[in-house]
């Protein structure tokens, strides 16, 4: 999952704008359609989820249908059709990404769902997301790194990109149905009832830490997202002065891309600082460690604008910066979420992992549609121009170049600042999520010895 969503979050736009050929405006409504698509299917399949009974559980029998048609549906996304008008092109790339998003939500969603089952522990979760993240990072490093080597490698553009995502696609299909194999779910909450996907939204919108928690998530990663999608463009026309395709020596393994090393130092140094983070999560709550690691990204986001071209050596230094809260936004986001799930038992006395992830899936999602509308939208804006095939080095204009700064680096510093806001609200740390266990488990007692105590006694035997 890790690599598809990190293939989509930084290529896919520039792949639109400079491989389909498309209008930048009109790509940008292409991802609006995807994301009215989105609010109908991630919370229905997360509910249709809950409600599922097999001998395989709830969550898993999905991630052992849907795992290869995810994979096909990936590389889909990354055709460039031979459509000659605007408008074919715009609505092949809204169904290949609705096509692409629907199969995406039927893995993601119950996969995500299985968190929970793994450890209620306020501390374990942490480090639970922690792991969970390690593997992402190294999987998006992989990613980042290769992705570029293996585009600028093919004799197109397109067949690189093709190329790509068929090898992407199937190491991503692994993963699932390793998972399906070795995991299991959790008895006591397959048995709790599971209420109407009404019943469920209506809940959801009543739980105060999921709204904070939602709101924390929305603004960390339409950051990550926006960062991400406008870094090919800042370094491509801004740091490279319009070159085409860039390459630095790098000791011991030869000339990479300037984009696969300015990720690498990236990505590499957010899998570094994962133990950092997990050890300050314990050490102050997962909330406090998490309002530190968006104040210091926030003061790097802002000091991108000062780059100047050619400055490869300081936009290294600047990912290096980065990457230390890259890995805060990636951790401690997942492990707060958990939690607002026994808050939801506590109250209401169901369980509804399914819809939560589902709606936490939908968020995640929304946030790279929204991030790709608004930058190709302001790009259009400035009179972002289309490269002519074939061309080695293409300048964009003055203004193009000034809201890609801007978008590269202060507009996170922007949201950021509203995630930091919102996070001091989240109202769960460990003492009251200590006390909801506690309360939980007192309430589960309860069930269970009423349960006992409605059973009949067998033939001959006494209770």
């Amino acid at each position: 999952m890790a690599s598809f969503n990190t293939i989509r979050q930084i290529f896919y736009a520039i792949f639109l704008t400079d491989v389909v050929g498309i209008d930048a405006g009109l790509a940008s409504f292409a991802a609006l359609i995807g994301i009215i698509w989105d609010a109908i299917n991630d919370p229905i399949i997360g509910a249709i989820s809950d409600r599922v009974r097999t001998r395989w559980g709830r969550r898993r029998p999905f991630l052992l249908l849907f795992a290869i048609p995810f994979g096909g549906a990936f590389m889909l996304l990354w055709w460039a059709p031979p459509w000659e008008t605007q408008a074919a092109l715009m609505i092949h790339i809204t169904l290949a990404y609705m096509i692409s998003d629907t199969l995406q939500t039927l893995v993601v969603v119950p996969f995500l769902s299985l968190t929970p089952e793994m450890t209620e522990d306020y501390d374990e979760r942490t480090s639970l997301s922690t792991f969970r993240m390690f593997f992402n990072l190294i999987a998006s490093l992989a990613t980042a790194v290769a992705a570029p080597e293996i585009v600028a490698t093919a004799p197109t553009p397109q067949q690189g990109y093709l190329i790509m995502a068929s090898i992407f696609g199937v190491l991503g299909i692994l993963p699932f149905l390793a998972i399906f194999l070795v995991t299991r779910e959790r008895k006591e909450h397959i048995e709790l009832p599971s209420p109407s996907i009404g019943e469920s939204l209506k809940a959801a919108w009543e739980n105060i830490p999921f709204r904070i928690a939602t709101g924390i998530n929305l603004l960390n990663w339409i950051t990550f997202d926006l960062v991400g999608l406008m870094l090919p463009f800042f370094l491509r026309y801004w740091v490279e002065g319009g070159q085409q395709r860039s390459e630095m020596a790098v000791p011991l393994v030869g000339r990479l891309t300037v984009e696969s090393m300015v990720f690498f130092v990236l990505l590499a140094t957010a899998v570094a600082a994962l133990p950092l983070w997990t050890y300050l999560a314990r050490k102050w709550n997962k909330r406090n460690a998490y309002i530190v690691g968006m104040l210091f990204w926030a003061v790097v986001q802002a000091l991108i604008i000062i780059i100047q071209p050619g400055q490869r050596t300081a936009i290294l230094f600047m990912a290096f910066l980065a990457g230390l809260s890259v890995s805060t936004a990636h951790v401690l986001p997942d492990a707060l979420f958990p939690d607002v799930l026994e808050w939801d038992e506590l109250r209401t006395g169901q369980r509804r992992d399914g819809l939560y992830y589902g709606l936490k899936t939908f968020i995640r999602k929304i946030t790279g549609a929204i991030a790709i509308f608004l930058a190709l939208q302001v790009l259009n804006a400035f009179n972002y121009q289309t490269p002519p095939a074939g061309a080695t080095t293409f300048q964009q204009a003055p203004q193009t170049l000034t809201a890609i700064r801007f978008l590269t680096g202060p507009a996170g510093s922007i949201l950021l600042i509203g995630a930091i806001i919102a996070a001091f609200f989240y109202p769960v740390g460990r003492e009251q999520h200590t006390r909801i266990r506690r309360l939980l488990a007192r309430r589960r007692a309860r069930e269970e010895r009423r349960k006992v105590a409605s059973t009949p006694p067998l033939p001959g035997t006494t209770k």
